[in-house]
């Protein structure tokens, strides 16, 4: 899922590819900062994406900030699970 206006790109499920051309088409449309959001599994793939995109296709793309956090999620029966969050913001 992808946020063009603010450059925001939610890691989830999809493969790395998939959101690799996501921050590329974001860089075409003339943004200088991405933000990848991931919590839980997809964390690893946000740090892949990020590296990914760093080392083969903008190598210009700098490491501005790496924020972490534990969010409280709710389940369906009323309990919260916390899960870790992670978001890798990328300038030029």
């Amino acid at each position: 899922m992808t946020d063009a206006k603010d450059g925001v790109i939610l890691v989830g499920k999809k493969n790395t590819k998939s959101y690799v051309l996501a921050v590329i088409t974001i860089l075409n449309q003339g943004s200088t900062r991405i933000t990848l959001k991931a919590r839980g599994k997809a964390i690893s793939t946000a740090v892949d994406v990020a590296e990914m995109v760093r080392n083969k296709f903008a190598k210009d793309l700098k490491v501005e900030n790496i924020k972490i956090a534990t969010e409280e999620l709710s389940n369906e029966d009323g309990s919260t699970v916390r899960v870790s969050a992670m978001e890798i913001v990328l300038s030029k």
